[in-house]
């Protein structure tokens, strides 16, 4: 018999006899928000921007569950990326206020490109208030949400959305990979775009009124409907029209966005398909099991890759000058100054983390990078689970994972910098690593 099979006869109470039944879940969510001005540099193109004013809010909003004696947390904030220094202090400070092991926090970024920066990418560093705050955010958030839990039931439904995202890395017909710029010679896609939009929602066990709702999905959170203005972006709007509507938190995690990205729908038109689309998911959920409730958290290893600086040059500079116009020179500048001061870091080991979370019959796989929409949909076709959500830029972030065949065909994501510094087939790696967690977790 498979390990998959023994599990499922395990779950379904065959494996010894009748399974015990499952202690009542309870659930709490909560949002905080967190506070930027406009003195502070926002994260998300090559050269540090400011931002005049806001729209929304930019907030950590967390789930908590608690079952059987074992208490999860699940966070969402509105930033680019963080990597696992001020993450991991956050969780654990979290952990020490709330009790909530450490092990079962998971902290995932939005990636808004409308934030105040809290990373050193490209050319400009994080701001250290901003940074701050939200730890501060992250803490508060999750025990204001353990302080809101009650008995509650699960609910899921398998939502879609194929028209606000595609894959966004165009062979042109110079034969390079589309990143900005001109691309009306752009031939075909060169990946996939994944529109599953799933939706965990929790609801009174009495009245059957909504608590919370997750939702993921995996486009890149790129857009505002003012200009120039701070703002979670159209997913973090759509939460925040959908709380209003509802008036419950909704939380959004980041799917597999790292070669996909809204080409050409409208923001207004975006927010609007986006909640369409989960409002959808929620009148379709059916309530489940949420037993077990499980994490595992895992330190991974990696290698930082080496790289030859002429071919390195030559490529950002032939894009660049073909495709960004008056911006060239500088964009080109700032790949230059990333490579030289990482250089030393070639061969480095590096250690970064991997989750995998269960809820009943659905996982969510936490990886800690901006995943390519191969890898993630690999994850979710090896999986033991019904249903797996995978979570990006959760926990960490250790720049673009692109597949092997991303790395071949080049492309911004594959330049070498601050934002992509990971040795070729490290992506493939963390997609075995973390099936074996999700197989790990099945098993239990």
């Amino acid at each position: 018999m498979s390990r998959l099979s023994a599990a499922f006869l395990l779950l379904a109470g065959c494996a010894g006899g009748p399974a015990p039944a499952a202690a009542p879940l309870r659930a709490g969510a909560a949002a905080v928000e967190i506070e930027g001005d406009d003195s502070m540099v926002v994260a998300g193109g090559i050269h540090p921007g400011k931002a005049g004013g806001q729209e929304g809010k930019l907030r950590a909003v967390a789930v908590v569950l608690e079952q059987s004696g074992t208490r999860l947390a699940i966070v969402a904030l509105d930033v680019l990326m963080v990597s696992r220094d001020l993450l991991d202090a956050a969780a654990r400070e979290a952990s020490r206020a709330t009790g909530i092991p450490f092990e079962n926090i998971l902290v995932n970024c939005t990636h808004t490109h409308h934030a105040p920066s809290t990373v050193h990418v490209h050319a400009y560093g994080r701001d250290p208030v901003f940074c701050d705050r939200m730890g501060k955010a992250i803490v508060k958030a999750i025990a204001d949400a353990q302080a809101r839990l009650a008995p509650s039931e699960f609910s899921f439904a398998l939502g879609h959305e194929s028209s606000v995202g595609q894959n966004s890395r165009l062979l042109l017909g110079d034969g390079t990979i589309y990143w900005i710029g001109d691309r009306s010679d752009a031939v075909r896609p060169t990946g996939p775009f994944d529109p599953q939009l799933p939706v965990l929602a929790f609801r009174d066990a009495e009245s059957r009124h909504l608590r919370s709702v997750i939702f993921n999905h995996s486009t890149h959170t790129i857009g505002t409907g003012k200009p120039g203005v701070r703002s979670p972006s159209f997913y973090g709007m759509a939460a925040q029209d959908l709380e209003s509507e509802f008036g419950v938190q909704h939380l959004f995690l980041a799917g597999a966005s790292g070669s996909t990205h809204n080409l050409g729908v409208s923001f207004p038109e975006t927010v609007h398909r986006i909640k369409a689309a989960v409002r959808d998911a929620l009148e379709k959920a059916e309530p489940r099991p949420a037993a077990p409730l499980a994490s595992i958290k895992r330190e991974f290893a990696f290698r930082v890759r080496t790289f030859d600086e002429a071919k390195e040059d030559a490529a950002v500079s032939a894009y660049c000058r073909r495709r960004a116009g008056a911006g060239a020179d500088s964009i080109i500048e700032a790949f230059r100054r990333a490579r030289k001061d990482i250089a030393s870091w070639q061969g480095q080991e590096r250690k970064t983390w991997l989750q995998v979370v269960r809820i009943g019959d659905v996982a969510i796989a936490a990886v800690p990078a901006e995943f390519f929409t191969s890898l993630g949909l690999e994850i979710k076709r090896r999986s033991p689970f019904r249903h797996t959500v995978v979570a990006e830029l959760a926990n960490d972030w250790i720049g673009y994972l692109p597949d092997r065949k991303g790395h071949e065909l080049g492309g911004y994501q594959t330049w070498t910098g601050y934002h992509s510094y990971a040795a070729p087939g490290t992506g493939e790696a963390v997609v075995d690593e973390v099936v074996r967690m999700l197989d790990e977790l099945a098993g239990r």
